[in-house]
């Protein structure tokens, strides 16, 4: 959450996803009302205000941390001491949400997802960067199927390495998270930015002639074999909308998906 250069280019390809799906050009976020929900330093807030947007709010519990941010960057930034179930905004009032990589911390990511459909303008686009559990490795204490394990277990597997006294995540499967956003419309971004990592910003994924050969696997790969590959991939990056919105950007080689929850099989 503190490394600035990681942080400053995971809001590139949150925004060049955005951008993809708005069809919107340079300034993909230029006159729009935008919040960072679970903010931490206010790096991502940052990088949204720069890219255009009229309004930016970095919303967290963290009240040192809110301080530090707004010291840096409250001159383009609004940060606000925020409960993520009760977010200080009206009904309806914000074009851009942004929630990446937060669900497995919070106590009810229920509430919280309710709460930002309350807040999403009914044209409004939520960016989510999901953890999967079933992810083989667990992204905060690299230990292999720990995120697979109910929580005594994990506490115990946590202890044993000494990582943690407890482990606190809890990550949903593929299913759960598309019940977690039944009442949305959402589309999945995740293997379209693996196989174009240059039209995400992202062009650090791919690394050497081994990362090239695994690009050009993806982009030529066919999509039912991509499908098999769904349940186990670690991250996804999906796009969630109240309307029954399309992409509106460029064709690409892995095109994004939608995603089937209730609004949208309704």
């Amino acid at each position: 959450m503190l490394d600035e250069a990681k942080r400053r280019r995971k809001a590139a390809k949150i925004i060049a996803v955005l951008a993809h799906f708005l069809g919107r050009g340079d300034r993909p976020l230029e006159g729009l009302t935008v919040a960072d929900i679970g903010c931490s330093a206010g790096f991502i807030a940052d990088e949204l205000a720069l890219a255009g947007a009229r309004h930016t709010f970095g919303i967290d519990i963290d009240v040192p941390g809110l301080r530090k941010a707004a010291g840096r960057f409250g001159e383009r930034v609004a940060f606000v001491c925020g409960d993520g179930t009760r977010l200080p905004f009206p009904d309806g009032s914000v074009d851009v949400l942004v929630f990446n990589h937060i669900y497995e911390h919070v106590v009810d990511p229920d509430a919280v997802i309710a709460d930002m459909h309350r807040v999403l303008a009914d044209d409004g686009v939520l960016y989510l960067g999901l953890g999967n559990r079933l992810g083989i490795m667990e992204p905060h204490y690299k230990l292999p199927f720990l995120s697979y394990l109910p929580p005594r277990a994990a506490d115990r597997y946590v202890r044993a390495f000494g990582r943690a006294d407890n482990y606190y995540e809890r990550f949903r499967t593929r299913a759960g998270l598309r019940r977690m956003l039944a009442d949305f419309h959402v589309w999945d971004y995740t293997f379209p930015v693996l196989a174009t990592p240059e039209a995400f910003e992202g062009g650090e994924l791919f690394a050497g002639a081994a990362g090239r050969a695994a690009k050009a696997t993806l982009e030529k790969a066919p999509r039912p074999a991509l499908r098999a590959l769904l349940p186990i991939v670690p991250t996804y990056i999906w796009v969630a909308t109240k309307s029954a919105r399309r992409p509106s950007g460029i064709a690409l080689p892995q095109p994004p998906e939608s995603v089937p929850t209730r609004s949208s099989t309704s």
